[in-house]
């Protein structure tokens, strides 16, 4: 047949492949969240999280080094929090005494090269298991705001590198911003949480850090999946209050968010592959449903080809794994 134009002539080896490669994914765009609880000589396999673990800090201490060994530079941390330490103004999150503030410092100590990443949100802290604070069955926002500061400044005071408020508050992201620069923490980051999304797809990090609402759900204030264009909107609020990196969570199931968003922001785009989507595939890989390495792979270049500069994965640490040829 004569044809001039035959694009598997770009595909015919490997080399080629490689060259004229559109989307390329690297090991510095990945972060990797770490579940922290209380106590010592803890590692807690969570069960909906096959191959993820809650760590004490003396052996989170250990992971992170042999992470970072890896290649691996950029982590969020999440507390998991005892029941007895939550009250309806999540007061333990900017405790002195709070284990998950003295582990950022202690963290930042000893590896001072790598970027932590905080969680602001009141749903660790809080007896009602939201995210903002509640009275009379609704989460009032603007009393919310005053509380998620403190939680920010200790952040910030702990050294934390880039607060991650994941609340969905209206304007939390300006009201932080002006708190964190009047408290002298100019140049503490703020990857906002801006089409955070009322996921089927959360259940396993609920499970991990035992944070799921006492009653009611969390739609009134996460988004609601059907929407896309809201998500602009948000952005646009997000990018104007002061946030330096906004995030699409989900991440896989909401490709064409972050797209929208990719195309319509100078800001970098954060992405969010959640505990569920992360979970289906590691549990259908388990059952030789799938080829893990392959399908894991797979999920986040659609991800980083959707547009997002920044992945939040608990595929981390694999992926590094296999940069490093080392098998799973």
């Amino acid at each position: 047949m004569q044809m001039l134009e035959r694009p598997r002539r770009n595909r015919k080896s490997a080399a080629i492949r490689d060259m004229v490669r559109e989307t390329r994914l690297d090991l510095s765009q990945l972060v990797y969240p770490l579940f922290l609880v209380d106590g010592n000589n803890i590692k807690d396999e969570v069960v909906s999280m096959p191959g993820n673990y809650r760590w004490s800090l003396d052996l989170m201490l250990k992971e992170i080094e042999h992470c970072v060994s890896l290649g691996i530079q950029q982590y969020i941390l999440f507390p998991a929090v005892d029941e007895q330490l939550k009250d309806k103004t999540a007061s333990y999150s900017y405790a002195s005494d709070n284990f998950y503030l003295n582990a950022i410092q202690k963290i930042k100590h000893i590896f001072p090269q790598i970027t932590l990443i905080s969680d602001v949100a009141m749903d660790p802290y809080s007896s009602d298991g939201h995210d903002g604070y509640v009275q009379d069955g609704e989460i009032i926002n603007d009393t919310t705001l005053p509380i998620l500061s403190q939680m920010a400044i200790a952040q910030a005071q702990a050294g934390i590198d880039m607060i991650g408020p994941s609340d969905m508050m209206d304007g939390r992201v300006g009201y932080l911003r002006e708190e964190l620069d009047q408290a002298g923490f100019i140049n503490t980051s703020i990857m906002s949480y801006t089409a955070k999304y009322a996921s089927a797809f959360y259940g396993p990090f609920r499970d991990a850090l035992d944070s799921a609402p006492k009653a009611g759900d969390k739609k009134t204030y996460q988004m609601d999946p059907a929407n896309k264009m809201e998500a602009l909107r948000e952005a646009d609020l997000d990018a104007a209050e002061g946030a330096d990196i906004l995030m699409v969570k989900p991440a896989s199931l909401y490709l064409d968010v972050i797209a929208l968003l990719k195309q319509n922001s100078d800001l970098p785009i954060a992405a969010y592959n959640v505990s569920g989507e992360c979970s289906m595939l590691i549990l259908a890989a388990q059952k030789g449903y799938l080829n893990y390495e392959a399908a894991m792979q797979e999920m986040l270049l659609s991800i980083a080809r959707s547009g997002a500069d920044v992945i939040l994965t608990y595929f981390a640490k694999d992926f590094a794994k296999l940069c490093k040829g080392i098998k799973l």
